[in-house]
């Protein structure tokens, strides 16, 4: 074995300082030209980087064909090669074939080992990525070479010795992945309890109610004098003093802007759009549009209590996802696939905000907003929205429970990110 002087720190008396380059065969690969259709499709699995996966390799959609490999840089490593990417984003990303297999030049191989085993050396490089990532350089491509792999030193324990060292680390893995899985039960149990919460707040079980609460009758009168009750079944089931009005009664829907590319400029009036849309909040776009200032239209101008949903998409996850407007938002509009919905009283906006973040609401909207290729949520949708209304001051006490139940909700999660 040889013997190094400058080494890292001391390891035991039975272990040594080797190099990659001395424990491993290294070999990097090569693309077949593009150009030559007749490289490609072929038998022969072709691993580019990002096809790692830190773990067992069983699949790699790209192939090329033997005539590639004899014209190209591209060679055929073993199965139970140790692979790690040397380019890019991918820099350190590792992988273990399970057959064998050739790779692009992005990618260097141990094909073969020397007092070393394969999971020792792969946890090993797994160890040092960001060390292999700082050496790659900050540049528009940063990469590290093969040279730089082979010349990395490794502290080298006795093969048994290598194999508990693996037999630990999995263990510790795991027990990790169990943490995470755990994390992960847990994140979807609170997601689920606020859904629960805010299901118990619309049916009028989160709070006590109090008779001496002005019913919401009267208060839809001072909305609207000329507010004519119906029975629709839907108020006798629901705790005293509480009525059930559609969104039409209690809100305005409001369409957006529509402009021609030609109109967006670099300032001027800001259009909102879906992706401003994001956790239940309106927030500001890297790649916001702006048109001029003669689009200038009060009633889609982004009001403090408005509720933005996205009313035309694409994806079925997204259609009638909501944000609040917890300010004005000067010189900012929404554009034509979404849609406000504005209370008409001003007080109602931090109760109406919660009954569009309600399993009822999204079940609603899933239903009515189909379209061949296009999910679209028209005006008379969000109009014809049944919203079950409680009394102001039940109201009130309502948004403060679910506030404190949130934000209590909210602080697991944080330490859960931790």
């Amino acid at each position: 074995m040889p013997h190094y002087e400058n080494v890292p720190f001391e390891v035991p008396d039975n272990w040594v300082w080797m190099t990659l380059g001395e424990v491993g065969t290294w070999q990097s690969g090569g693309t077949p030209s593009r150009s030559n259709k007749t490289y490609y499709g072929g038998n022969i699995p072709w691993l580019k980087t990002g096809d790692l996966n830190d773990g067992l390799i069983s699949d790699i959609p790209e192939s090329i064909t033997e005539e590639a490999v004899a014209n190209s840089s591209a060679k055929i490593n073993p199965a139970g090669s140790v692979l790690i990417a040397m380019y890019g984003a991918t820099i350190g990303k590792l992988g273990i074939l399970t057959f064998p297999a050739t790779t692009n030049q992005a990618c260097c191989a141990c094909i073969e080992f020397n007092a070393i085993t394969q999971l020792y050396l792969f946890y090993f490089l797994l160890s040092q990525r960001n060390g292999f990532i700082a050496k790659g350089g900050g540049g528009a491509q940063p990469n590290i070479s093969k040279e730089i792999i082979v010349n990395t030193f490794i502290p080298l324990p006795p093969l048994s010795e290598q194999q508990r060292i693996v037999m630990e680390i999995e263990k510790w893995f795991a027990l990790i992945d169990q943490v995470e899985q755990g994390k992960a039960d847990l994140q979807n149990t609170i997601k689920q309890t606020k859904s629960k919460i805010l299901d118990l707040a619309i049916h009028g079980k989160l709070v006590p109610q109090d008779p001496n609460d002005e019913p919401a009758i009267k208060l839809l009168k001072r909305i609207n004098p000329d507010f004519t009750p119906c029975d629709n079944g839907h108020s006798r089931k629901l705790p005293q003093g509480w009525y059930s009005v559609t969104a039409n009664d209690v809100c305005s829907i409001i369409g957006g802007v529509s402009y021609n590319k030609a109109d967006i400029q670099d300032t001027g009036i800001r259009v909102l759009r879906g992706g401003n849309i994001q956790n239940g909040k309106v927030i500001d776009c890297f790649d916001d549009v702006f048109i001029s200032l003669s689009y200038q239209n009060n009633d889609n101008q982004v009001q403090r209590g408005d509720i933005i949903v996205v009313a035309s998409t694409g994806s079925q996850t997204l259609i009638g996802k909501t944000g609040f407007a917890d300010r004005d938002i000067p010189k900012t509009q929404i554009g034509a696939f979404l849609r406000i919905v504005r209370p008409k009283q001003k007080t109602l906006s931090p109760y109406i905000r919660l009954i569009f973040q309600t399993d009822a609401y999204k079940d609603y909207i899933r239903n009515v907003a189909k379209g061949s290729n296009i999910n679209n949520v028209k005006n008379a949708h969000l109009q014809n929205f049944q919203i079950c209304l409680p009394p102001l001051e039940e109201q009130q006490r309502i948004v403060q429970k679910i506030e404190e139940l949130f934000s209590s909700l909210d602080d697991i999660l944080t330490a859960l990110e931790v």
